[in-house]
């Protein structure tokens, strides 16, 4: 993974997202991720609805749609949508394939959601989330607290290490009342079939293993936007 200065990281998160925002159109109900990346693009909309767009958008996290709402763009319920135009989100890491690592901050259901109900679902990133194979970084799992030491003896038995996320000594709780396991499964050579695995526990809620749900990934790198489709 490459390492790059936050000044250049944020530079190039903002060139991603501008690139992202011009695929909106006039009508389009919006998906909004959660995270850094992705707080530059709902900027960019905020600006954009001012300016006269007419979007109404979708939000994976309570901090996101309050930032929407600040910047005047319409909340809908998330429940009530059967489809959406198109969303734009963050990866903690992703691959050529498409392949993503979600949920490092912590929104990964809502956001699989989003994912899963949109037509065209775009990631944004700067170059340091590029990566051959995914695993660097842990898999996000989302857990219901009755059911977190079943999931973690199945996430130890399918080889991987896990750890709660804690915030300053605390459960860190998720916007469902949840907890996270942050899980290392080194290496992942075959994505695909993890997240089958994970799929197949009872009481995990979601994993942060996003296969098959990403249209685009629109990536900066310093002055350059390369996408991959």
């Amino acid at each position: 993974m490459a390492t790059i200065d936050k000044t250049q990281q944020d530079a190039e998160k903002m060139a991603a997202a501008l690139a992202a925002v011009k695929f909106v159109k006039d009508g389009d109900v919006v998906g909004l991720g959660t995270g850094s990346t992705t707080t530059f693009a709902i900027k960019e909309l905020g600006k954009r609805v001012k300016e006269g767009l007419k979007i109404t958008a979708a939000a994976s996290s309570i901090r996101t749609e309050e930032l929407a709402k600040s910047l005047g763009i319409e909340i809908l319920d998330l429940g009530s949508l059967s489809s959406i135009d198109i969303s734009i989100d963050g990866a903690d890491e992703f691959t050529e394939t498409l392949d993503l690592i979600k949920g490092g901050g912590g929104a990964l259901f809502r956001e699989k959601i989003i994912a899963s109900l949109s037509k065209n679902a775009i990631i944004i990133t700067d170059a340091s989330k590029k990566v051959k194979k995914l695993g660097a970084f842990t898999v996000p799992i989302e857990v219901i607290p009755l059911a977190y030491q079943y999931v973690f003896d199945q996430i130890t038995k399918l080889g991987g290490k896990g750890k709660l996320r804690s915030v300053e000594n605390t459960s860190f709780i998720t916007d469902n009342g949840n907890l996270i396991i942050d899980a290392d499964f080194g290496l992942v050579n075959d994505p695909a079939k993890l997240s089958s695995d994970l799929n197949q526990i009872n009481g995990l809620l979601a994993h942060g293993l996003f296969i098959n749900l990403t249209s685009k990934v629109v990536m900066s790198e310093g002055t350059d936007i390369i996408v991959f489709e």
